[in-house]
């Protein structure tokens, strides 16, 4: 495979992103990244999120185990100022895996002691946390659900690649009229334990995300964008009644591509074969996958602003399908194809459509993402984007399992620890995608940085 990371000092990557005609920009003033940032009634210390990184390794009922409480200890003591919790379903059958963290009365005393340990990590290590703003993802993972897949819509390229046949029943009105009432439920728990924030997710392809891109279902879901919306817009409208004082975020996509697949006479991704225009590809040009079109997107998110969305998280892709488009790197997984871009491509992605978004909306805290594959160039790109107004948040994902710690890092040697950097091995996304063991999923972390846990965890992967 070709080796793109080649760069020993900020004039190689500079270079390189001019080669290639992009737009990534690049700061030494890091100032920017360290100033308060207000979001809702919440004044925010620094500009740095910890992206919702899940660990599938919570318990067969989906309540958080030690594992779950390591990471978010490390995360609180890390030094980030926004720690976006990862994805938490609202109803057992919209798992994503058999270790995915659950909210419900059951699971609602692990998740406070969750919260509770990455709270005080961050006193402990910073001194206070009334500056701390904590939250948590609220997800049902459709199409993806691990007992059956729940689908809002036949996709004609995703649903071959699942062995989902033409006649198999689309998830009901009713049962989806029906999720209201569980993100209701889900959202007052969280808001009962000290959550400051719940994210309504609408990315990667899970299944308000599918909605969105409904545009051939039936029904009062389908078809219009206001039908594409509804179930997002009952959810956020019914959370604000029934749970006031609790801010309500959003990770979305903004733009989702079409399925990859590795090429026939190499292991190179290339998009699968497709009929035009295209149906089910939220934000993507109908009559080329590869551009990006908001429209719908600004619509939509200008729209749940009025309804009282404070804080959006942009993200694009899925990590099943387009893994490139959503987190670029180096290294795929033994699963996956080989990148058909140069990452910088897609960061430069991530950072473009970002920017439409915030511009669009310049009163709004957005998040952006796509940082991890610059390595030690990150701060650099990050302040150049919070300078120049192209975000509000830096989004991080990856990088933090790696070094969790990367904020203090960052703060008190004006650089990141070379020896832990996330080099996009995608060690993390090939244990996301290991089922064989007694529970039916490995929990994932970093194996090359964290060797002392996820080593261990990593070779019986490799062994089994």
């Amino acid at each position: 495979m070709a080796h793109f990371f080649k760069f020993h000092s900020l004039d190689d990557i500079v270079a390189e992103v001019e080669r290639l005609g992009l737009d990534i920009r690049f700061s030494t003033d890091f100032a920017p990244l360290f100033r308060p940032v207000q979001v809702g009634p919440f004044r925010v210390g620094n500009a740095f999120c910890v992206q919702p990184m899940e660990g599938c390794d919570g318990t067969l009922d989906g309540q958080p185990d030690d594992l779950v409480f390591r990471r978010y200890q490390r995360f609180g003591a890390g030094g980030a100022k926004l720690i976006w919790g990862e994805a938490t379903a609202v109803v057992d059958e919209g798992r994503a895996n058999p270790r995915q963290l659950l909210i419900n009365e059951h699971t609602a005393s692990g998740l406070g002691k969750m919260l509770d340990l990455c709270r005080r990590a961050h006193r402990e290590s910073h001194g206070r946390d009334d500056d701390l703003l904590i939250g948590i993802q609220l997800t049902h993972s459709g199409r993806y659900s691990y007992r059956k897949p729940l689908i809002a819509v036949h996709d004609p390229i995703l649903d071959p690649r699942m062995s989902i046949t033409p006649d198999q029943p689309l998830i009901s009105d009713d049962r989806l009229k029906g999720l209201v009432d569980h993100y209701v439920r889900a959202a007052k728990i969280a808001h009962r334990l000290g959550f400051q924030f719940v994210d309504i997710k609408q990315c990667h392809r899970y299944l308000l995300n599918e909605l969105l891109a409904a545009k051939t279902r039936p029904g009062p879901y389908g078809g219009s964008l206001e039908n594409r919306t509804r179930l997002a817009r009952d959810i956020i409208t019914a959370i604000r009644a029934e749970a006031p004082g609790l801010m309500i975020a959003t990770r979305i996509n903004v733009y989702d591509s079409i399925p990859y697949r590795k090429q026939a006479t190499n292991d190179i991704g290339e998009p699968c074969p497709h009929a035009l225009p295209l149906e089910c590809a939220w934000g993507t040009q109908p009559t080329d996958h590869s551009v990006p079109d908001l429209t719908e997107p600004i619509a939509w998110i200008g729209e749940m602003i009025r309804l009282g969305v404070a804080l959006v998280n942009v993200s694009m892709g899925s990590p099943y399908a387009t893994p490139h488009v959503v987190r670029p790197f180096e290294y795929p997984p033994l699963d996956g194809y080989e990148t058909p871009e140069h990452p910088l491509v897609g960061v430069a992605r991530h950072f473009r459509l970002t920017d439409e978004i915030q511009r669009a909306f310049p009163a709004i805290p957005i998040v952006g993402s796509g940082y991890s594959y610059l390595q030690e160039f990150l701060p650099h790109a990050a302040a150049a984007n919070l300078r120049d107004g192209r975000a509000t948040f830096v989004g991080v994902g990856r990088a933090t399992l790696a070094q969790p710690d990367f904020v203090w890092q960052l703060q008190e040697h004006g650089k990141l620890d070379r020896k832990r950097l996330c080099r996009t091995f995608s060690y993390c996304t090939a244990l996301m995608r290991s089922k064989h063991n007694e529970m039916g999923q490995f929990p994932t972390g970093c194996p090359p940085f964290d060797k002392e846990v996820y080593g261990p965890i990593w070779r019986e992967a490799k062994e089994k």
